[in-house]
């Protein structure tokens, strides 16, 4: 029963992924803010704004990342077994 995955154990790659979900969700939040005043006819946000929105990229980025991180660990796993 050791060589099971337990349910709450992190595997590699698994912080990635849930950083780059909140970055990406952080930016997601600040592209619905940017746009918001553009459909509203109000004053728009300050150009930094603009950069904030990129951080969906970022966070897409990091997550991709930290799926790649467990896609290798699952073949170094996969390839020791085999051994």
């Amino acid at each position: 029963m050791r060589d099971k995955t337990q349910t709450n154990s992190a595997a590699p790659g698994d912080r990635l992924i849930r950083a780059g979900a909140i970055v990406f969700f952080v930016g997601a939040v600040a592209t619905l803010v940017t746009v918001a005043p553009l459909f509203l006819g109000t004053t728009p946000f300050p150009t930094y704004m603009f950069g904030l929105s990129m951080l969906m990229g970022v966070g897409f980025v990091i997550a991709g990342a930290g799926v790649l991180q467990s896609v290798a660990a699952g073949r170094r796993q996969a390839r020791t077994a085999g051994r």
